[in-house]
């Protein structure tokens, strides 16, 4: 058992210790609270004058799958040959020995949702992943978490480049009704066959899992740049009734009045990076408190390697100083995110039953100046002091 004691502990659920502790048991969290006795066997870590709260979750990114330095041969993330891809999971792709896990983890980043990038309509299935491990099967801990979708310019410029479909933003929303209603028809069958095994069709990878999207199990993760993009999104899950997070969401605050009123799920970002085309006009690291003033549940991403993941925190710093609350900004990099990508039964706040994912900083979490002392995944500690 391990106790930490004597922090500042941010526990992300509403609740702030001056003075709080956290007990870890195995991989869980066992309680949270203030003058917890220690049991006679567990390792006591004194925590006075440090901050207290839980691993960082990074809700999109695609470490793993562009490995730090290697160019094409690391480079696992767009399969850019077909725009329909669905039967793609990221699981198959991710290195665990790139160095950027390493660089996660020991800046606090414990738990990130990882997987294909946007140059197909439908790219494949994102999981969910802590940040240690000798093998993705270990690190691996929700899986298939989504169903990744594109609009805007880069399935555009992808596959105009090759001279077929998509070319517009016309053909893409078309593409992904298309397989949808393809995936209604295999669900039909595959309801038929339940009463007449004759009926079962042949198994199929791709509409399996956009029958999982039908049944909503997993929502769609939509990247979606521009407000047409993003309200387009928005129509084809309403269409199909589909659950759907907007990611990239870069003109979200340009349209919140619509996002409040389809109370959309959004992951916004990355922000730390330059307009590298068109889409990205209006990018503003306003935009987080702007959401969050609405109303509107934000996460803070990466789209790492656009952002290296280490920087996670100073998104969500810079956010706080063109005018996000602070404590949202501390949200949207560690509950929100859970929430938003459906994790938060496992990880994104310090309470009971959670896994042992506790991070330890010198100062406040959000000074660029602080150092995380300690980091720990399912209770075990992947950075101490030296």
């Amino acid at each position: 058992m391990i106790l930490i004691k004597n922090g500042k502990v941010l526990t992300m659920s509403n609740k702030v210790y001056e003075k709080g502790d956290v007990l870890i048991e195995g991989k869980k969290i066992i309680e949270v609270g203030e003058n917890l006795e220690a049991p006679a066997d567990a390792q006591v870590i004194d925590a006075q004058g440090m901050w207290v709260m839980p691993g960082i979750v990074d809700a999109h990114c695609h470490i793993g799958m562009w490995e730090d330095g290697i160019g094409f041969e690391g480079a696992d993330g767009n399969e850019a040959t077909n725009p329909v891809t669905p039967e793609l999971r990221a699981i198959d792709g991710i290195n665990p020995d790139d160095n950027c896990f390493r660089e996660a983890r020991e800046n606090g980043i414990t738990s990130v949702v990882t997987g294909p990038g946007s140059a197909n309509v439908i790219g494949g299935q994102f999981a969910a992943l802590k940040t240690y491990g000798r093998r993705v099967d270990d690190m691996v801990f929700r899986e298939p978490l989504a169903l990744k979708v594109a609009f805007g310019e880069n399935p555009k410029r992808v596959y105009n480049g090759q001279h077929k479909s998509p070319s517009t933003r016309m053909a893409t929303a078309a593409i992904l009704r298309q397989n949808l209603i393809k995936a209604q028809e295999y669900k039909k069958k595959l309801e038929k066959g339940k009463s007449d095994p004759d009926k079962l069709p042949e198994r199929d990878l791709q509409m399996e899992i956009m029958v999982k999207v039908l049944n909503r199990e997993i929502p769609i993760k939509a990247h979606a740049h521009r407000a047409d993009d993003i309200l387009t999104a928005i129509r084809i899950a309403k269409e199909f009734d589909i659950d759907i997070t907007v990611d990239h969401c870069t003109e979200g605050h340009r349209i919140t009045d619509y996002l409040l009123e389809e109370n959309a799920k959004v992951i916004l970002g990355p922000l730390l990076s330059d307009r590298s085309k068109v889409e990205l006009k209006n990018m503003s690291f306003k935009a987080p408190g702007i959401l969050s003033k609405a109303g509107i549940k934000v996460a803070i991403m990466t789209d790492h390697p656009v952002i290296p993941i280490k920087y996670l925190p100073v998104c969500a710093a810079i956010a706080v100083r063109e005018g996000m609350d602070e404590m949202e900004a501390l949200k949207a990099i560690t509950i929100n995110a859970a929430e938003i990508t459906g994790i938060a039964d496992r990880v994104g706040s310090l309470e009971p039953g959670k896994d042992a994912d506790v991070v330890i900083y010198d100062g406040q979490p959000l000074d660029s100046r602080s150092r995380t002392v300690w980091v720990f995944i399912e209770g075990h500690a992947v950075k101490k002091p030296k």
